[in-house]
């Protein structure tokens, strides 16, 4: 069985603006997390005041994101300024109950991308997953 390494959760907290079609900006809090058990994921929850509503989508689209357009699919992340001029990180997330567009402050995602990659390094993701335990899961399943 394959030795795992350990690391911490990490969680930033990030005011979002969701974008309308008119081009409205209303304020919606939230949290990106990554947790080292999905090393290869980050996961945006948004806090409704309802319900926490969760959207998890590769840590690589929030990485490349900050520093030019990426993703096909579902989730497509870009750097833009802000009405104001600000530098903001754009995160467009589509299903088919509809699409949601969200801007956060650079600075966040910047913050939030450091720590995530100070505890799992770029390329080293696969030394934190147990692959004898996940291949038992899907087969036990």
């Amino acid at each position: 069985m394959k030795q795992t390494k350990t690391a911490q959760v990490v969680t930033e907290s990030v005011e979002l603006e969701f974008v309308d079609p008119q081009g409205e900006a209303t304020s919606i809090d939230a949290d990106l997390v990554f947790d080292p058990a999905d090393p290869y994921a980050v996961t945006m929850v948004f806090r409704t005041g309802v319900q926490e509503v969760l959207w998890t989508f590769g840590r690589e689209l929030l990485v490349e994101g900050l520093f030019e357009p990426t993703g096909d699919g579902d989730v497509h992340v870009w750097p833009c300024l802000s009405s104001d001029g600000s530098a903001v990180v754009i995160i467009e997330l589509c299903s088919p109950d509809g699409e949601l567009l969200v801007q956060a402050s650079s600075r966040s995602v910047t913050t939030f991308v450091r720590s995530m990659l100070d505890s799992v390094p770029d390329g080293q993701e696969s030394s934190y997953v147990d692959f004898d335990d996940e291949l038992a899961q899907i087969l036990s399943a």
